[in-house]
């Protein structure tokens, strides 16, 4: 895959430790075809180290912060204290979805015949504008089926070689959140106009990519669950789905209406 020639100032990158010294390292850049970078030792840790080696160690990955870059020489000084434990989460899961991408995209490359980087290139237009990053193609291709490619502009030979490696290799975790209504009535249909409250909150949000269920613990208190491919679209239909409650319950004069979403245990 095309990667620029050197990083950004204040980017954060993944590097791997390649020599570790008494007055610092040399690390090579992952993201950057391997491009060493230096890391004083100065930049090792916010402490006191009294031997960088109880910190650093060779062949270690870390997240470092890119400090100084010389477009000249084409030198790179990075450090590992700047980046926060938050920052270096982040980076290593980024990574490693990217990781499993170029992998699987490889996959492709071989099935198809097809050079990786023009297969690459021919993809990175839709990358952030509609996956947000490459392991998105394969894991929206699991979900919803080559036809979201093709629409695209991907071809249809590429797209059923994506769609298959996809299907094989990519396994997605269902998002499921709760939520609980208080629900009373002294109606004398008080049951059916509460039954009618829930089903219409059912009927209101269901849909192929989302699976909701609605059951008792027991009066007044009634457990909406919402299962989704992600917990952005599980989190934004349980507001919905509330929301469409209270409204109902509101119109229907409960005595008592409540929603709230339940913490996961």
């Amino acid at each position: 895959m095309a990667r620029k020639r050197l990083p950004r100032v204040g980017e954060l990158v993944v590097a791997t430790v390649r020599q570790v010294f008494d007055y610092g390292a040399y690390v090579t850049l992952d993201e950057y075809n391997d491009l060493e970078a230096y890391l004083p030792w100065s930049e090792v840790a916010s402490r006191w180290v009294r031997n960088i080696r109880n910190v650093l160690r060779e062949n270690q990955k870390i997240v470092v912060k890119v400090i100084r870059v010389n477009k000249k020489r084409g030198t790179v000084d990075v450090s590992l204290k700047k980046v926060l434990e938050s920052e270096k989460r982040q980076k290593m899961l980024l990574y490693k979805r990217l990781k499993k991408g170029e992998n699987l995209l490889k996959i492709v490359a071989e099935k198809t015949g097809m050079d990786y980087d023009k297969l690459y290139n021919m993809l990175e237009p839709l990358i952030q504008k509609e996956f947000g990053d490459l392991l998105g193609v394969f894991e929206d291709t699991a979900l919803k089926g080559k036809e979201i490619l093709v629409k695209a502009g991907i071809p249809e030979e590429i797209a059923s070689a994506i769609e298959e490696v996809a299907k094989t290799h990519v396994k997605i975790k269902e998002a499921v959140l709760k939520g609980m209504a208080i629900l009373q009535t002294f109606d004398p249909e008080g049951v059916d106009k509460i039954r009618r409250v829930l089903m219409n909150a059912y009927d209101f949000m269901k849909g192929d990519e989302i699976r909701v269920r609605i059951y008792t613990i027991g009066a007044p208190r009634y457990v909406i669950e919402v299962h989704a491919f992600d917990y952005k679209t599980a989190g934004k239909t349980l507001e919905a789905i509330g929301q469409k409650i209270l409204e109902d319950a509101k119109k229907e004069g409960f005595h008592l209406y409540q929603f709230q979403q339940v913490k996961q245990s």
